[in-house]
């Protein structure tokens, strides 16, 4: 095998920082682009041009300057976010130029990266490096550990056209879910979702109260909720639980992308329902399961190669359509993941 050919690094490169706080409707003004010198890797460090980075509700909740569980992006500096890119320099020792990685510094095309916060990838397992930033690894974690989906069961998916949705249908029928139903935000993504993700039915935002439609679309109750959402449909799927049901939370959109802002309306849910039909709560971050990546990354790697699995994605090129890719995940434009190929 011929020797991986490093290309040069340049002296400079461009990265997307954040302007001002964003409380209301996202704009690409929000943001800006700046050239700036290439970093030195410092000892421990490795040096990572980026290839393909993702875009997160989170971030949206990160521009408003919200008091959060992780930290907020900064007025004048770069944001950051997951990635997938090459080492280009690695004085350290512990990688090797022209290796694949993970990194936690997308949103510029170089970075320097400690040396711990680095994951070495193989680029045999997946058929291209944007679906190493798919976010099933949360879909398999919190329907497999948390919701403990079991054969049979009737599974709701808030959230469905997302990133975690959009491979959680999937994933519920490979865990043998008897039926899937899924929520959205418009028919045409609903229609898509029954089509290819492998969901039953689907309840729209927007087209009547959520737990008029939930009824109608799971007319036995539901015993496993993956709520990206909160709000009106974490009660709505509370109010339809079935005894003993297993609910794994493992997002807000409801607050992060909110109408008119990132702040939703607060959703009191029933004590009383949860305590007699024994509805079981349990929050999933990716974060605490440091080996589940790597399982679902097998996982993942077998399903498309068998045609089980697809992975619903939109990529935008140019690391300066990356504000763009933001803003049009937080209209609800795309289903699946939002990448960025820089």
């Amino acid at each position: 095998m011929p020797p991986t050919v490093v290309p040069a690094i340049p002296a400079v490169h461009r990265e997307v920082r954040l302007a001002d706080r964003a409380d209301g409707e996202l704009t690409v003004g929000h943001f800006t682009i700046a050239e700036v010198p290439v970093p030195e890797p410092e000892p421990g460090q490795v040096l990572v041009r980026t290839r393909v980075m993702a875009v997160t509700a989170a971030m949206r909740t990160q521009m408003a300057g919200m008091r959060l569980p992780m930290a907020s992006f900064v007025p004048g500096e770069a944001l950051w976010g997951s990635a997938v890119g090459e080492v280009v320099a690695a004085p350290g020792g512990g990688f090797t130029p022209g290796e694949l990685v993970h990194h936690p510094y997308g949103w510029r095309e170089f970075a320097a990266v400690e040396e711990s916060r680095v994951r070495r990838l193989d680029p045999a397992e997946l058929p291209t490096p944007a679906a190493h930033l798919s976010q099933g690894a949360t879909a398999w974690g919190a329907l497999r550990l948390a919701a403990e989906v079991r054969p049979g069961d009737t599974v709701f998916v808030s959230g469905a056209a997302g990133g975690v949705g959009s491979l959680a249908g999937q994933l519920a029928r490979r865990l043998g879910a008897g039926r899937v139903v899924g929520s959205t935000g418009s028919e045409r993504k609903a229609a898509r979702l029954r089509a290819e993700l492998g969901y039953d039915d689907t309840i729209v935002r927007g087209a009547g109260p959520i737990e008029r439609q939930l009824r109608r679309a799971a007319p036995g109750g539901i015993d496993v909720l993956l709520d990206t959402v909160g709000g009106e449909q974490l009660s709505a799927a509370l109010a339809v639980a079935r005894p003993d049901a297993r609910f794994a939370l493992v997002g807000a959109l409801s607050s992060q992308l909110g109408e008119g802002g990132v702040r939703g309306a607060p959703v009191e849910l029933d004590a009383a329902l949860i305590i007699t039909r024994r509805v079981a709560l349990r929050g999933f971050g990716l974060h605490a399961h440091p080996d589940l990546p790597q399982e679902w990354t097998k996982e993942f790697g077998q399903g498309l190669r068998e045609g089980s699995l697809v992975f619903p994605h939109a990529l935008l090129k140019g690391i300066e359509q990356a504000p763009r890719a933001l803003c049009e995940l937080a209209q609800g434009r795309h289903i699946g993941a939002v990448l960025v190929e820089l």
